[in-house]
């Protein structure tokens, strides 16, 4: 069974954590596609080189001197090679491409951004490459424009995978060699260069897991499994052993970070199973997350997690239910604004929106809040800027009949104000809101009640 493997930045910042990436990648010979980030953080104050690439890309954008920029990213992968003593023959394509990236045409600066910036994802990858053959391990370096993947041109900082992407990729052949592939990015029709927005590296292993039908994906961060509550928030949380897709969405959606949420789709559509793993403890089981259809849960709750990034909107109309078109009427101010909801639950008089307050600003909510005053006349209208999103997510919950009251009294028991409570359809999630300044302690009453 072939493995695909990812290794984020963190596990490849310097040549120490180079050499646990290469021990992972000896210990299984079925580890034989290879997924890099960029080199990461070294130590708390460093800074990484995609950050790096973004500061040398504006200097070049502005005009500005960049000598000492570009000399500081070269280092930092001319570190990496002294380690495994890369002759300077070996290393030079990778100083040529670096210092060439500036005389390249661009359609446009936004292209010309994500260019620099996929070079740390693509140099780190060559640098694997040259690394492994240098240690008498076959290893071959394969650019995403080799394997097909293309990506849409809308946004260059932004871009999304293309169908076609999949039906390249089935194509593509390989044979006993390691392929080490660079994450975050792809090629648009026209051939230029972008990179996807958020979890880009974790995006690309789910690209190709899914179009090579590569049945097993382990993810390799800096933590030894996907915990069932934030540990800035419980001490030593739970490990979670197993989870479905859909748990890992629900709880990603509200503040859990390992996993990207938008990162799994690729893997979710080719029923991929994805190990979470940590690097430097790489024996360490992980966490897995597997399709939902053979999953038995073993707890009612998987996780629960909060996210402090949300707005609400409140409103209150006397016979709201009755009024014809209201829904109607705010998605139309909506659209006018280029604004997206997140929810919209409601009651007979009461309707609640909540925003990503990320996407807002104080202008714009001003002038929503006028607007849907003037249109929907309601008798209250508040808007809520310190809003939180409690999930509470597991498979196991649609067979416990007490799973609500167990999830709501130790809230209320600490007297926390509830603002909304809201179950999927699925039946595997329970979404509570309320105020910022609450959510933690709503979360250590949750997590006590079922993990304690």
């Amino acid at each position: 069974m072939t493995k695909l493997i990812k290794f984020g930045g963190s596990s490849l910042a310097n040549g120490d954590q180079y050499k646990k990436v290469i021990n992972i990648i000896k210990k299984d010979k079925t580890r034989q596609i290879i997924v890099l980030s960029a080199p990461g953080k070294r130590f708390d104050d460093d800074i990484k080189v995609t950050d790096l690439l973004i500061q040398y890309a504006k200097a070049v954008i502005n005009k500005q001197d960049y000598k000492d920029i570009l000399n500081n990213i070269i280092g930092r992968y001319k570190d990496i090679a002294d380690t495994y003593d890369i002759s300077d023959d070996e290393f030079a394509p990778i100083v040529s491409i670096f210092n060439n990236l500036p005389k390249q045409k661009y359609p446009n600066n936004e292209y010309l951004l994500a260019a620099f910036k996929a070079h740390g994802e693509r140099m780190n990858a060559k640098l694997m490459s040259i690394v492994l053959n240098h240690l008498n391990i076959k290893a071959k370096f394969v650019d995403p424009k080799e394997l097909g993947i293309v990506v849409s041109k809308d946004d260059p900082n932004a871009a999304d995978v293309l169908k076609e992407t999949y039906e390249n990729l089935g194509h593509f052949g390989y044979g006993n060699e390691k392929l080490v592939i660079p994450g975050f990015f792809g090629y648009t029709k026209d051939g230029n260069m972008a990179t996807f927005a958020r979890g880009g590296s974790d995006i690309t292993g789910s690209i190709i897991a899914n179009g090579l039908n590569i049945p097993m994906y382990e993810n390799f961060t800096d933590v030894s499994s996907i915990y069932s509550a934030n540990p800035k928030i419980i001490n030593h949380p739970a490990p979670i052993k197993k989870m479905t897709y859909r748990e890992m969405r629900e709880l990603a959606y509200a503040g859990f970070s390992v996993f990207n949420d938008e990162a799994i789709i690729p893997a979710i559509k080719g029923n991929v199973t994805i190990n979470v793993k940590n690097t430097n403890m790489p024996d360490e089981p992980g966490t897995l997350i597997v399709p939902e259809g053979s999953f038995q849960p073993e707890h009612p709750i998987t996780g629960v997690s909060s996210s402090k990034h949300f707005s609400a909107l409140y409103l209150h109309k006397y016979l709201l239910n009755k009024e014809v078109g209201i829904t109607l009427k705010l998605l139309q101010i909506f659209q006018k604004y280029n604004i997206s909801y997140e929810h919209m639950p409601s009651g007979i008089d009461d309707l609640t929106v909540i925003f990503n307050k990320e996407s807002l600003d104080k202008i714009t909510i001003k002038s929503l809040c006028k607007e849907i005053q003037e249109s929907i006349k309601p008798d209250k209208l508040n808007w809520i800027d310190d809003y939180a999103i409690i999930m509470v997510v597991g498979e196991g919950m649609r067979d416990a009949a007490t799973t609500i009251s167990d999830i709501i009294d130790p809230i209320t028991n600490e007297n926390i104000p509830i603002h909304m409570i809201n179950q999927g359809a699925s039946q595997i999630s329970i979404m509570i809101g309320t105020r910022e300044a609450n959510a933690n302690q709503a979360v250590k009453s949750i997590y006590n009640e079922f993990f304690e």
